[in-house]
């Protein structure tokens, strides 16, 4: 799966969270006021499903989720460690 895969399965889901609304890659979402508690809570399990990996908690950091290339970033690193 490629880094625009990723993203784009990313950025499909924050259209369907927030009515179509375009979020840029580097857009925070926290920032803007789209992201709160249980929309966070429902980000990582959308993450562990979507991609198949199991977060931890160091992965739980709110860096890792503020933008869709910081969550594709997260993936990718998760999905290559598993892979070794």
């Amino acid at each position: 799966m490629t880094t625009n895969n990723i993203k784009g399965r990313v950025k499909a889901f924050f259209a369907r969270a927030y009515n179509d609304r375009a979020l840029g890659e580097e857009d925070d979402i926290f920032a803007l006021g789209f992201g709160n508690s249980l929309f966070a809570m429902q980000l990582v399990e959308f993450v562990e499903r979507e991609f198949g990996i199991e977060l931890e908690d160091e992965d739980l950091d709110i860096r890792h989720f503020t933008t869709i290339g910081s969550i594709a970033g997260l993936v990718e690193r998760k999905r290559t460690v598993a892979r070794r």
